[in-house]
């Protein structure tokens, strides 16, 4: 999997980055296990590592702080292999509010977090950050459990890493990082 080829962090901006998730549902918890490993290295003065779990609108309101990256960390269920790796830009472009969905604090999507932050934003005339990204990894099982499924865990490494890379990153025209499904597995 390749990354977007506008993705790297700019050494000049504040980056965010987010784990959510809920670590009462298994592999939901994903995002908080890798963002409390990556926040126990050392990283750059202008990266915040913060465990965010399910306050989605604590999120969208720390977002309004100032940030010029945003990299969300979350388990994201799109059909491949368990512990699957995935960097998926967000398209600011979509923004608006969700549709009929009802504000529910602790079980905010990504999507819905954003769409908050574009409204708060706007409201209070604020700027969203420049470029959002999640660092996803394909759940095994969000049942109602403590503790991420092997492969899961065996993907937080590799995602610490992904995450360090897409930091260290200072000019569009570097290789992109790369994981795949049997990186992530190893």
């Amino acid at each position: 999997m390749s990354l977007p080829p506008d993705s790297p962090c700019q050494e000049s901006g504040r980056v965010l980055v987010a784990g959510i998730g809920n670590i009462f549902l298994g592999d939901d918890g994903f995002g908080v296990e890798t963002v409390r490993v990556l926040a126990a290295r050392q990283l750059p003065p202008h990266v915040e590592a913060v465990d965010i779990g399910v306050r989605g609108v604590h999120l969208a309101y720390q977002v309004l702080d100032g940030y010029d990256t945003l990299i969300l960390v979350d388990a994201t269920a799109r059909g491949e292999d368990p512990g699957t790796l995935y960097v998926i830009q967000h398209d600011t472009a979509g923004g608006g509010e969700p549709h009929g969905a009802p504000l529910d604090g602790h079980r905010m999507t990504p999507d819905t977090v954003l769409a908050l932050l574009a409204t708060l934003c706007a409201a209070a005339g604020g700027q969203p950050p420049r470029r959002t990204l999640v660092v996803g990894c394909e759940p095994a099982s969000v049942a109602e459990g403590i503790g991420l499924s092997p492969p899961v865990s065996a993907a937080v490494p590799e995602a610490v890493r992904l995450i360090e890379e897409l930091l260290r990153a200072e000019e569009p025209g570097e290789p992109a990082p790369r994981a795949t499904a049997g990186e992530a597995a190893k």
